[in-house]
This record gives structure tokens, sequence and C-alpha cells, in this order.
């Protein structure tokens, strides 16, 4: 079909699907459940932070949601139904701790027929997104793709992609795909011809495939912008434009640094200009570099992260994946992970954001749950959570906590309700009905699955996922970290203990968990918020602070400067909520769950301890 023919026609379709889809909810859509004054104000980025409408620094913290969406089994949906999607999303705030998803999104599904955009599909897509921002979720959408299509794959194949629908692999006669030896299935990237020509053809804009792939985000973006309600649309923190990109093959005398140049960013500022035109103008996109840049396999890495962009300010996000590949490997990395072990990869992302002066996002993270390299899960996850909280190993925290730095956002892979349940016929062939794990090339990465009752359960320690981090803060955090006492089988993970040059406040943590912010006040008037897990009830936390030291802190008002209340969407998850009343004034809070009754005596001494050591360091 003629490029102009088809561009007309997916507009009328679209502006169809506008006219024709029912239950579009009127602009003014309820905020979510428990909702306090100060929530759900949009995010921007400034001085190289997400922020919201009150100033406050904020957190993204939580989870992919899914990779159901790779699968046919749901049309290239996360759920099978709204129903499920709410189910997960009440699961991920009440058991996961998550206050933000990104939402995988199919190119496949969302243009099916070239020029055609399933309104359907956006529609269901929509409904199942609302269902997380009502659970007072924020949200990124992703247009997801792996290895660039299933069907690049036949039936017989050992692997499976996602991405690209059918008429953009029939368009470019592709050769046969062939991996030859490949242990994993990352290694059809670069070995798989197949996979290599089409995303060659995807940058070079080949048959018009990059024009049709834009324009197709642009319906959906403008489908999004159209049928959610202000407070829903609020709460969208961005786009994230496109899944792990690679150049499939170079040019000659192509590096990756001028791919990136040449091509991925081009690409990036075509997207952004869709994003204005759908409505999007004050939102960024989430834009990921060369997927190699930052491998921690000396022979992958690649030279990029988007070093030649310049300044990405507040419309662009620096946006990155990172996964233990010398873990992965079972070879590379003979025991597990131990303290401080990603503190270097991940200080790495928040420079490279810096230097791009924008705020930075790991949206992926994880590592498989069974197989062979399982058993290193949880000290690898345990030490990729550490990394996102601070720059500095447990080790070194207490001695140097002024070089820890603010936490990072991020989002682990994933978050499958199906997870060991699902039905798929891998890559259309009826013989090969994939159900176990995450249903996809042998993954097994989510964090929950449902039992035989239909509950929403997690498959790795609730100590680990469910973790204080601080989601709000009301100036600028200086330091933050939290030792979670996670557990690798029988053993408990202690790699930050008190020390004992803080007798009284180690004596107070005992062997609980606890949490420390420290951060300078900006002078608004909204509480600084810390989650807290569902292992720190009310009556088992204490907290010490400068701004009031309690054991059993209560709800909160607007005149009590220690308190709890619910966090937004009414899933039963709980925020502390700190108030200051000043501005440029150092403040500190420790949260522990670790005494049971703790004395005045104790109390005032933790606390005269912290305060001269936050005194010492800032």
């Amino acid at each position: 079909m003629p490029t102009i023919r088809a561009r007309l026609l997916l507009v009328l379709v679209v502006l169809c699907g506008f006219l024709t889809v029912a239950g579009a909810p009127p602009a003014t859509a309820a905020s979510p459940a428990d909702s306090l004054w100060f929530d759900g104000t949009p995010l921007t980025v400034q001085n190289g932070r997400f922020t919201d409408g009150q100033d406050r620094e904020i957190v993204l913290r939580g989870y992919n949601v899914s990779g159901e969406t790779k699968l046919e089994e749901n049309g290239g949906l996360p759920f099978a139904s709204v129903a499920d999607a709410r189910r997960s999303a009440t699961a991920l705030r009440a058991l996961g701790g998550g206050n933000a998803v990104r939402f995988l999104l199919s190119w496949a599904h969302a243009e099916p027929v070239r020029g055609l955009v399933d309104t359907g599909y956006l529609a269901a897509a929509t409904e199942q997104m609302r269902a997380f921002l009502d659970a007072g979720i924020r949200v990124y959408p992703d247009f997801h793709q792996d290895l660039y299509s299933r069907h690049l794959f036949n039936s017989g194949s050992w692997y499976s992609g996602d991405g690209a629908p059918k008429w953009a692999v029939d368009t470019g006669s592709y050769p046969r795909e062939y991996c030859g030896i490949c242990l994993f299935w990352g290694q059809n990237i670069t070995q798989n011809a197949a996979v290599q020509k089409a995303q060659y053809d995807f940058w070079h804009n080949a048959h018009g495939l990059q024009d049709a792939f834009l324009d197709t985000a642009q319906a959906a973006l403008t489908y999004l912008r159209q049928h959610l309600g202000d407070s829903e649309f609020a709460s969208l923190v961005g786009f994230d434009p496109y899944n792990e990109p690679y150049a499939g093959s170079y040019d000659s005398g192509q590096t990756s640094r001028t791919w990136e140049r040449d091509l991925l960013w081009p690409f990036y500022v075509k997207f952004r200009a869709r994003m204005d035109a759908a409505g999007w103008q004050d939102k960024p996109a989430l834009v990921e570099p060369n997927l190699f840049w930052n491998a921690n396999i000396s022979t992958q890495k690649q030279e990029g992260g988007l070093l030649d962009a310049g300044t990405l300010g507040s419309r662009y996000v620096f946006n990155t994946h990172f996964y233990d590949q010398k873990a992965i490997s079972g070879i590379l990395m003979w025991g597990k992970a131990a303290d401080g072990q990603y503190t270097p990869d991940f200080s790495a992302v928040r420079d490279r954001a810096s230097a791009a002066g924008t705020a930075a996002v790991v949206s992926e993270y994880g590592h498989p749950l069974s197989g062979t390299v399982s058993d290193k899960a949880p000290t690898v996850l345990k030490a990729m959570y550490q990394a996102l909280d601070s720059r500095l190993p447990g080790a070194r925290w207490w001695t140097g906590p002024a070089a820890s730095g603010p936490a990072l956002s991020g989002s682990q892979w994933q978050w499958d309700l199906y997870n060991g349940r699902h039905h798929e016929l891998m890559n259309g062939n009826p013989d090969k009905v994939v159900t176990s794990a995450d249903g996809w090339n042998d993954e097994d990465l989510s964090a929950v699955r449902l039992d035989d009752s239909g509950n929403v359960v997690l498959r790795q320690d609730a100590r680990l996922l469910d973790r204080i981090y601080p989601s709000a803060t009301a100036g600028s955090a200086l330091a933050f970290t939290y030792e979670d006492r996670s557990r690798d089988g029988s053993t408990t993970l202690t790699w930050n203990p008190v020390p004992g040059s803080l007798p009284n406040v180690a004596r107070l943590v005992g062997p609980g968990q606890y949490g420390l912010l420290v951060w300078r006040s900006g002078g608004g008037t909204a509480p600084t918020e810390l989650h807290l897990p569902a292992s720190f009830p009310a009556s088992a936390t204490t907290v010490v602070s400068d701004l009031g030291t309690v054991h059993a802190p209560p709800a909160h008002t607007a005149s009590t400067p220690v308190g709890v209340a619910p966090e937004p969407g009414g899933t039963g998850s709980r925020r502390l909520l700190l108030t200051d009343t000043d501005s440029g004034v150092l403040h500190y809070a420790l949260v522990t769950n670790g005494a049971t009754a703790p004395s005045a005596d104790l109390l005032t001494a933790a606390r005269s301890e912290l305060a001269a050591w936050a005194t010492a360091h800032f």
C-alpha cells in the first residue's frame, strides 16, 4: 500500500476509534482512594531528578507488567482480564511495595495490519492500565520487543521473539532464522542473521518500517491521552519508546557510539515529536541506549550511553537495564553476590544521567529463579537493591554517608501472575505448548505466581521485595540505606549492620530491619514519605528523627510531624509521613522494626547519637 494512503487510513481508523470505543471516562476521573492533598500530581524532571507538583523528589520503585505481553495467549496484553489486572495491582502494592510499573505494549497487536490501528487492543490495554492507576500506582508504558518479532521464528525453533507484526517481517523477506550454538536466547541478538537483518532494517527505515511504528506509537499515545481522565493521565510518568535497542549490524566504519548518534538518537527525537503531537509534551521520553553499553562481560560491552546526545534535560530520562550476565552464565562468576557487588555498575548509571542533565531509571533488573544459577538469586537481587538505594556498600555506608547520594528509580523484571500456568503455543505450534515458568524462552524471573486458590503469592523473600524507600523527599535527599535482613535459604543476610560506635542505635535496631534517610528540607509544605513494608506494622515501628522520636507512630494529621497514613489506592499499603516547616535544614529519620517496647531513655540516647553522627558527616 502506498505510504501516503496508508497514513491517511491510519488517521481515519484512529479517529473512528475515538468515536466508537465505549466507556471512555470523563476528564474528571476520581483520584485513587486514600489520596491526600499532595498526592497524584504529574511528575517532571528538574535538576536531574523526578519531582512532583509539590517540588518533592520522587523515587519510583516497582515491577514490569509483564512478560505476558510477549505471548499470544492473551492477545499481547499483560492480563487475561481487567479483574486479573486489578488483583495484580493490589498485590503489587500490598505484597511488592511498588509505587510504579513499566507497562508493556505490543506493536504487533496494536497494528496487526499495516496502517490499521486496532483500537480494540488499545481499549483493552487502557482498561488494564487503569487498574494500576486506580491503585495509586504510576505507570510508564513501553513498546516492547525482543529479537524483533516472533514472526521471524519458525514453528519448530528453540526460540521466539516479540515486538514487530507479521506484515513487518513479511515485508523484509528475511533469511531463515538460525542461531547456531546458542545456550541463551539473547545470543540471537548478535548471532541470528534474521534478527540482525530485521533490526538493521528498522533502524534504517527500510520499507518505511520505522515510520509505520512511529505512526502507531502516536496513535497509541493519542488514544491514552483521550481515554484516560485528567487525574489518571497525571499519573503516567512518560513513555519508553523502544526496549533494548541494538543496531543488528554496523555499517562499514560505523561504531556503536556513532550508531547511537546517527540512528538511535534521531529516532528518539522523532518519537519525542510524536509525544508532543499527542498531548504528552509535559512528560519525558524514557530513552534507552545501546543495550550493550553497560554489559558486565568485557567481550560484550560496547561504547555508548547516548554520549553524543548533549543535555537531555527535562524532556528525556536516561533509561537503562542491568543484568549480571556473569552470574547468569554459570561460568564467569563463581559463588554468590556480595556486599557492594553492583554499586560501581549502578553508579555508572547515576553518573551518565547526571552528565546528561536528567533523571535515571533502571527499568529492568533481575535474575533467574529456577535452573542452575537460581541459587545466586537472593544475593544478586539484594546487591541490586542495595545499589539502587545507595552508591556505597554497607561496609562503608556509616563512615562515609555523604557519598551515598539519592536513591535510584527502578522496575524489577517481572510481575507475572501466570508464572507456571501458561498455555502458550510457541511460535503458533500446537505441538509445542509451553506452560512452565514465564512461558517465553525458558525465562523464569517473575516475583509472583497464583497459588491453587487463585491468590497472589510471592516467589521471593518478602523482606527483599517489600522495602522501605524514600518515595517522596521534601527537599534534597543526601543519603539513604535500607538493611532488609533478607534471607539466602536459612541464612539471614546482613550487609549493613549499625556500627558499634553508635551503641544505642545498634541496641534499638537489634536484629530488626531498618532504613535511614538523610535530607535537606526544601521549604515546601508537603511531607517526606517513606514506604512502610508489611513487616513494619505501626505497633512494631520505631522512628528516631530530629522531627520527633516515637514508638508506634500515630495516624498522620496536619499537626503530626511523624505519622502513618495509607498509600493512595485503597490496597492497604502504608507510608510514614515526616513533616518539616523549614528550608535548607538538615534532617534525618531512622525507621526500624527491631524494638519491641523501647524505653524513653533508649530513644533519647539513640537520637543523641544520630544527631551527632549526622552533624559530623553532613
